[in-house]
């Protein structure tokens, strides 16, 4: 297990999703380098169309790749793999409230389920390595650090919440670079919605992120935020649906279909 975890960037999606599948429980930044990963939601049938218009009045935060059927465990971005245990870490909602953490979803699933799978900025990582862009909390070997911001995302049937961001710390003359990368990925959320002042969006302190780790700023680094897949989690509790099904953020569904598909000109 060492030596896949050591060699994470040259494994399948396959491959890392078997690794998950038989339990090892590691943020996915840096897997299967390529390739893109995805978040999840899964909700009951009842409440899919009004989460399915909320995506589609929230691009930026919660840009769709795929919708599963009611019951659907698997389709062409994880030919042969199963949603409810290809992934991580999991986490079980019950009316808004977050009541389990668990490696696998399966005695949770119920057949009526729609799953989501939406565009997560770990796929744009591998052009910003491959730019000679750092990306901290794959150099620190830490889990993205994400935060709840005062920025509320457009309503829609029952759900309603805050943006969530992802940062990374850019050295600051290579931010206009950052930019322009990520924003020919507009799948996987594209360009930043914030760069610089943390408090301009409601984020009181950096190194106490809403979910994930923190990372260190060196000297000459500027926060740069992006929307973050995890907004649905959010908006979840806000919104407290009977029954939700999601990734443990940082840990993503590592996808079978290449990083240049969502690639723009």
């Amino acid at each position: 297990m060492t030596t896949e975890l050591n060699n994470r960037a040259g494994l399948s999606p396959s491959q890392a999703r078997e690794l998950f599948r038989a339990g090892t429980v590691v943020p996915t930044s840096g897997f299967s380098h390529g390739f893109a990963q995805a978040n999840l939601l899964s909700l009951p049938k009842e409440d899919a169309f009004d989460f399915l218009l909320f995506a589609q009045r929230n691009p930026k935060p919660c840009p769709l790749l795929g919708v599963l059927e009611p019951g659907q465990v698997s389709s062409e971005l994880l030919n042969g793999g199963d949603i409810r245990t290809d992934i991580p870490a999991y986490r079980l909602f019950r009316d808004g409230e977050l009541v389990e953490e668990a490696t696998d979803a399966t005695a949770w699933w119920r057949e009526d389920m729609v799953s989501f799978l939406i565009g997560c900025s770990f796929t744009f990582e591998a052009a910003l390595l491959d730019n000679g862009v750092p990306v901290a909390h794959i150099a620190q070997e830490r889990n993205v650090p994400m935060y709840r911001t005062t920025i509320q995302t457009n309503p829609a049937g029952r759900f309603a919440g805050p943006l969530v961001v992802s940062m990374r710390p850019i050295p600051a003359g290579q931010v206009a670079d950052a930019v322009r990368i990520t924003s020919r990925y507009p799948a996987v959320h594209g360009a930043p919605v914030h760069v610089g002042d943390p408090a301009a969006i409601g984020i009181e302190d950096l190194g106490a992120p809403d979910f994930g780790e923190s990372v260190a700023i060196a000297e000459g680094e500027i926060p740069v935020f992006w929307a973050c897949g995890v907004t649905p989690q959010a908006v979840v509790m806000d919104s407290r649906p009977t029954l939700a099904i999601s990734h443990s953020p940082g840990h993503m569904l590592v996808t079978d279909a290449r990083d240049l598909a969502y690639q723009v000109p």
